[in-house]
Order: C-alpha cells, then sequence, then structure tokens
C-alpha cells in the first residue's frame, strides 16, 4: 500500500512533465499553423507552464464548479460529518478534508484536491438519503482513502490536462473545419510540426485511455484502504451494491470528471439488463470484481 502511494506521487511529475511537452508540440503547431511568428514556441512554453500550473493548484475547484457543489454543513449534514470525525481518527491523517454536497438523486461521492492539506470530500443528496450509516460509513472511509492514497492528486491533474487536450484539439479541428489555418507551412520545423500534429490527433485519445487505466486501479486500492479503516467490509459491499442498482444517472456527470466517482455516474453500460464488464474503456472496474476483491480480504 505504501508502496502504491509512493508511485502516485512519481506518476503524477511524470504526467506533468509529459503534459508539458505535448502542449508545448501542440501549442507550436498551432502557432505555426495559423501563422503566429518564430516567437511560437515561446507562447508554446508558457501557456504550457501556465495550464499546468493552474491543473495543479485549482483542480479541486475546477472540478467542485463542474458539479455544482455547495459546501456540507455540521448543521445540516450532522451524520456525515461525524462520520468523517470517526474516519480521521483511524485514518492517521492530520489535515481533515472539507466536505461538499451535490444536489442530485444518484447516489454517488467522489474525493478531489491537490494533497491531505487540499482536500474535499462530496457526495450527493442521494447518496445521503439512500444508504444506512455502515453503508455511507463505507463510501465515506473509500473516498478518505483516496485521499491519503494521493489518489487525488493523480486523478485531478489527469482530469484537468486530458481534458484541455481534448478541448484544445476540438477547437483546432474546428478552426482547420472553416479554412482558417494558412496555407503553407514552410516557415515552421516541418519534423516538430509533424509531431505535434500526431500529438494534436493522438493525444486524446492516449490520455484518456491512461486515465480509465489509472481510474481502475486506484479503485481497487481504496476498497482495500476503506475495509482497513472501517472495519466491517459488509457496509462498503451493500453500498456498492446499492450505488451500482441504483437507476438515476447524475445530471452533472460528463466524460472528463466520471472516474472520480466511486461509481460511474452514468447508467448506459447496461446492457439486456445486465452490467458489462471490465474492458480497456471502463471507468471503473465491475462492481461484481469489486466486491469478489473485498470479500478476499476477509
Amino acid at each position: 500500500m505504501y508502496e502504491d502511494i509512493r508511485n502516485n506521487k512519481i506518476k503524477t511529475g511524470v504526467i506533468v512533465g509529459i503534459f508539458l511537452l505535448v502542449i508545448t508540440l501542440i501549442v507550436y503547431y498551432i502557432c505555426m499553423a495559423f501563422d503566429l511568428g518564430v516567437v511560437s514556441i515561446v507562447i508554446a512554453l508558457v501557456f504550457a507552464i501556465g495550464t499546468s500550473w493552474a491543473s495543479y493548484y485549482y483542480s479541486d475547484k475546477i472540478v467542485l464548479s463542474i458539479n455544482r457543489a455547495r459546501e456540507a454543513t455540521p448543521e445540516q449534514e450532522e451524520k456525515l460529518n461525524n462520520i468523517l470525525d470517526g474516519l480521521m481518527v483511524s485514518s492517521g491523517l492530520q489535515y481533515r478534508p472539507r466536505l461538499y454536497v451535490v444536489d442530485d438523486p444518484q447516489p454517488n461521492a467522489f474525493a478531489t484536491g491537490r494533497n491531505p492539506q487540499n482536500s474535499v470530500i462530496c457526495v450527493t443528496t442521494g447518496l445521503l438519503a439512500k444508504l444506512d450509516y455502515y453503508e455511507l460509513e463505507g463510501v465515506v472511509a473509500h473516498e478518505l482513502s483516496h485521499i491519503k492514497n494521493y489518489d487525488i492528486r493523480l486523478s485531478c491533474v489527469v482530469s484537468v490536462m486530458v481534458g484541455f487536450i481534448v478541448i484544445l484539439a476540438d477547437w483546432v479541428s474546428r478552426a482547420l473545419f472553416w479554412g482558417r489555418g494558412r496555407d503553407n507551412d514552410e516557415k515552421g520545423n516541418p519534423i516538430l510540426m509533424l509531431i505535434g500534429l500526431l500529438c494534436l490527433i493522438l493525444a486524446p485519445i492516449f490520455g484518456q485511455l491512461m486515465q480509465l487505466a489509472l481510474s481502475r486501479r486506484r479503485e481497487y486500492l481504496a476498497d482495500a484502504s476503506a475495509v482497513e479503516l472501517t472495519r466491517n467490509p459488509d457496509g462498503l459491499i451493500s453500498a456498492l451494491q446499492k450505488l451500482d442498482s441504483d437507476p438515476n444517472e447524475l445530471k452533472t456527470a460528463n466524460n472528463s470528471t466520471a472516474h472520480m466517482y466511486i461509481v460511474s455516474p452514468f447508467k448506459a453500460n447496461l446492457k439486456d439488463g445486465k452490467r458489462k464488464k471490465t474492458s480497456l474503456l471502463s471507468t471503473h472496474p465491475s462492481i461484481d470484481d469489486r466486491i469478489e476483491a473485498i470479500r478476499n480480504l476477509k
């Protein structure tokens, strides 16, 4: 477990470095294709560094804004606050996460933030209404484990960066479709421009596949850590079953943040009344696989 935490920290640094390189190449291609001059590489570097910094320091605020979350008060969400206070003792974390709530009937939850000192646990009103005390404790412990394991840093950085590349690629494709690029590319370095074009095309695909693979792996670790915190695997198993069977779809769900939730916020993965198995494009392991892994911990 401690090795996974250390690996998460290393992966975050590697991903930020790759992002800097990819964005630099993409923006260089854009600057040259749209005839923005020889200073394009300088613009590319400044732009890449600025977006990387913003992704790291403001990822939690961006995610909370996307999901239209409000801060949870001790008066309105007393049970939620009490559960978190109890888990803080067994978790060994020094800093208490802030609590937020999304007004939505689907029971779900996620954790976000760049580190345990700046962390957030967010739950839906559906989760508070439909789960009993021990089920809710299992879900909160799962999200607290993401914070303790530094999954939140990795998740937020990847989410914002992949989302940014997708938006950038979409903007360029639309601009080129309407003929706003220049007709010749003779001023730019042809090799760098070719690499930049390939990054523009392939980066969103590989970025999302990487995001999904990391998400599936960290869910197993968070489940195991949650059981270690609560000493009650049945509570988490029951919660996962309820969350999986709920028919509601989260109104604020989108592809850039879906992997952050404890279960997928989308319900379109049902086929012939049965849940699809885990695949390369799955944001989460299947509930059956997760429950089996939890039971193997007993």
